[in-house]
């Protein structure tokens, strides 16, 4: 009977999402190339690509290379462009009826503010600010490897819109707690957790690094026990919810990150084998709620937690 199958309606940040899980940034670009695929409007919530207040062209040279268990990527974030973003991909999003946070990039704080308050007012769900980008002005050192740098830019962007803002904390720190309190204290509503691992492939026939950029960002299966590790350790430090990222596959895989934690979740390298994944493992994971007795998502957020 319909009415016995588990809710996964979410409320956060004073709405309802669908489901639990997300496309998460990057894997999922604008969300014109899964179209036909999927029905965008039942996705959770579509993070889109990067989006800076000037298009990027990103990174020269070989930009993705399969690793065991995963990918590398080095794509530099490569975007059209917030005006583009808004005069083209978003009255489209609106027309598929997709929910969509918008993930804002900039190289100093004044673009990640800049890149705010274009979105401001505009019906987007949310901004998630990808806070492993390069800062210019501080020697190319990440916003995120700090707690100082990681706060300064939370609380820029969050003076400059009304919109619920979600921080993407990124793994390649010595302590993500400290950066995770630091960024709520600075007006945080959400976190994400986690960004790319950093590492590298060497093609050993042409002795030379694999991506034209030499590091890039580690997703996939790899990187799952980090993630699940860091939403624990975070989800048991904030007040905010957590958003559970990195490696999921399955709805099994979503049910262990909510377990842990998390609220909610994004799914990306998994759309590159499998563009209905945002459905098919909520599909999943409502099979797995039901045959373990979960009526909705709530009750399962924290459940291995004791």
């Amino acid at each position: 009977m319909a009415s016995d199958r588990p809710d996964l309606a979410v409320q956060l940040f004073g709405r309802t999402f669908r489901t639990p899980v997300w496309a998460a940034s990057g894997c999922f670009g604008y969300g014109r190339e899964f179209a036909g695929v999927l029905d965008l409007s039942r996705v959770g919530a579509i993070c889109v690509k990067g989006t800076s207040i000037e298009p990027w062209t990103g990174n020269p040279g070989i930009r993705v290379v399969e690793t065991p268990g995963g990918m590398l990527n080095a794509i530099g974030l490569q975007n059209p462009g917030v005006d583009h973003f808004l005069t083209v991909d978003w009255p489209w999003l609106q027309e598929q009826g997709a929910t969509v946070i918008v993930n804002i990039v900039g190289r100093t704080v004044e673009e990640y503010v800049a890149v705010a308050r274009r979105l401001e007012g505009t019906g987007v769900a949310a901004v998630e600010l990808n806070i492993s980008c390069p800062n210019v002005k501080e020697g190319g050192m990440a916003f995120g490897t700090t707690p100082g740098s990681a706060a300064a830019v939370t609380a820029a962007v969050r003076k400059a819109t009304t919109l619920p803002l979600i921080v993407k904390l990124s793994p390649n720190v010595a302590d993500v707690v400290a950066i995770a309190r630091a960024v709520e204290d600075a007006g945080a509503d959400g976190l994400s957790v986690i960004n790319t691992l950093q590492g590298m492939s060497i093609d050993i026939r042409r002795r030379r690094p694999h991506l034209g950029n030499v590091f890039g960002g580690l997703s996939g299966p790899a990187i799952k026990p980090v993630a699940l590790r860091m939403v624990w350790q975070v989800a048991g430090a904030v007040k905010v919810p957590v958003i559970g990222v990195g490696g999921i596959m399955s709805g099994e895989d979503a049910a262990e990150f909510l377990m842990a934690g998390a609220s909610a979740v994004q799914v990306g390298t998994a759309c590159f084998i499998d563009p209905r994944a945002p459905l098919t493992i909520a599909e999943e994971l409502a099979r797995f709620m039901g045959e373990h007795g979960f009526r909705n998502v709530r009750a399962l957020v924290g459940a291995a937690r004791g």
